[in-house]
């Protein structure tokens, strides 16, 4: 179980990483369940990844964010190779280094450090293993 600490400083839901090898294709395909573009395609060499996301007006339906590896960065390969296409959630966080504590303590894996991400306007981000496997990518609220 969490900590209450953690869960307090979780202040909402963001989105869905789906990992793909082709944004543009995956796109097409979600229009058919009608999700679109919100916004820019980003390219982030720090992350390895190009990403957009996806909103559809369907009631209740999640942000999607496509993601993509950029030329020579293998950081999406284990998923990839495996057909795994849903791969993270993404919640908002007000305080990221007391919620990375938070998750050590009960015996969550850092994977990828706090890293200021292109897509949320260099605000950092931080990728958490979970104990069950469930990869989590935590991001600073603005």
């Amino acid at each position: 179980m969490l900590l209450s600490g953690s869960l307090n400083r979780l202040t909402g839901f963001h989105h869905i990483g789906l990992a793909c090898r082709d944004i543009v294709a995956e796109e097409a395909v979600l229009s058919l369940i009608s999700y679109q573009r919100n916004g820019p395609v980003y390219d982030d060499p720090v992350l390895g990844i190009r990403c957009c996301f996806l909103t559809t007006p369907v009631t209740g339906a999640p942000c999607l964010e496509l993601v993509e590896p950029l030329p020579g960065s293998s950081v999406l390969e284990p998923w990839l190779a495996q057909g795994v296409k849903m791969y993270h959630a993404a919640f908002m966080t007000s305080d990221l280094s007391a919620t990375l504590l938070d998750i050590k303590a009960q015996r969550g894996r850092v994977l990828v450090a706090p890293t200021p991400a292109v897509a949320f306007g260099y605000r950092p981000v931080s990728f958490v293993m979970l104990p069950n496997m469930i990869l989590i990518e935590l991001i600073t609220a603005a």
